[in-house]
């Protein structure tokens, strides 16, 4: 009899797993097809009000001069010798300083840490990296490259060729994730830990499946589990949708900061129009899923965690919750009127922010390279 019982058990065990699995998959694809008709009824008006301009847009040819600007660093390349993968990052601060390393959000590359590039240098080696299927970084054709395991180990690979075996990170948006993966799977590697406006990956899986606000402000990530079509949508009308992404009222940079200027956003532009660009961005979406829920989960880095109150795609009741898994010192600031793009949009008070969790604890610590 308890035999039975105990095949009875398991059988409902595993019948309540398979049935989560199913409603956890049909409610991302449901979703999706719903995002994918808001989509086309977009596309269908802006074809009716603008029929000529719609499908126009073109390749930047030529770099802004803003990115060659020399007071934000040198351009490098390396070729992980493991992936086969150049990667392009800018460099700057003198070598043998503690790594200070940047990582990037959507849709962003290196251009987005030029304020910390400045700041930072006299202190650090600062590097701000194009990461894969970014920029002047090789871009792989294949969804598959952009799992978690490898955008992590991609991090690792690119700070033992800098020379280092540990480094300040600090990450922004995906970037974030890739920051708060990396300090799980390599916790030696990460003096102090610096995310901006994204919260820890089991956070945000847990909150948005918990509350259908978060839900539909992350709908774009359902979106993006198309093919062709989401990059179709960002470049028509000369890519209108990446320019409102940072210039809205809703969503972008300058109602309390910095304005994003015309050069600025050339720069965005040239990037985001190069052949492929688009997709390799977006590949990042088309893993996420497959990649959650997390097996590890503890930070042991000190971290900060700076968060935009004005954040258009993220809650800001996910920044807190974040503390649950950090074993180490905790600090969170979030920058009142100040958008999701925050070391952009408050520059100042951002990068006075990582000064001082930068200095805490500096007399009872030495840096190691």
């Amino acid at each position: 009899m308890a035999r039975v019982l105990n095949n009875l058990l398991l059988f409902t065990i595993r019948l309540t797993l398979k049935i989560r699995v199913l409603g956890y998959w049909s409610l991302i694809y449901g979703y999706c097809a719903l995002c994918t008709a808001v989509a086309l009824l977009k596309l269908w008006w802006s074809i009716i009000l603008r029929p000529s301009a719609t499908f126009q847009w073109g390749i930047r040819e030529t770099p802004p001069a803003c990115l060659n600007d020399t007071s934000l660093g040198t351009h490098c390349y390396v070729r992980i010798k493991e992936s086969g993968l150049r990667f392009h990052y800018v460099a700057a601060g003198e070598r043998g300083k503690p790594l200070m390393l940047f990582l990037h959000g959507f849709p962003e590359f290196w251009f987005s840490w030029r304020h910390q590039l400045r700041e930072f240098k006299s202190e650090f080696r600062v590097v701000a990296v194009d990461m894969r299927g970014y920029g002047e970084s090789d871009l792989p054709s294949s969804t598959e490259s952009y799992r978690f395991d490898y955008l992590v180990t991609d991090v690792k690979d690119i700070v033992e060729y800098l020379g280092y075996n540990r480094c300040h990170l600090v990450g922004h948006d995906w970037g974030g994730t890739i920051a708060w993966l990396f300090a799980i799977h390599y916790p030696e590697m990460v003096t102090k830990l610096i995310v901006l406006n994204c919260p820890h990956p089991s956070v945000f899986s847990d909150y948005a499946l918990r509350h259908p606000s978060q839900l539909l402000k992350s709908s774009y990530f359902f979106f993006f589990q198309l093919s062709r079509f989401p990059e179709l949508m960002l470049s028509i009308n000369d890519f209108k949708a990446l320019k409102d992404l940072f210039t809205s009222r809703s969503t972008g940079i300058g109602r309390k900061g910095r304005w994003l200027t015309a050069e600025d956003m050339e720069a965005y532009l040239y990037a985001f129009s190069q052949p492929g660009a688009l997709t390799g961005a977006l590949n990042y979406y088309r893993n996420v899923f497959s990649s959650l829920p997390l097996s590890q989960n503890d930070v042991k880095s000190p971290v900060l965690l700076l968060w935009g109150e004005r954040d258009a795609f993220l809650e800001q009741e996910m920044a807190e919750a974040c503390r649950v898994y950090i074993r180490n010192h905790f600090r969170l600031n979030i920058i009142s009127g100040a958008s999701h793009w925050l070391q952009q949009d408050q520059p100042d008070i951002v990068n006075t922010l990582i000064w001082t969790f930068l200095k805490e604890g500096e007399g009872r610590k030495t840096y190691r390279n």
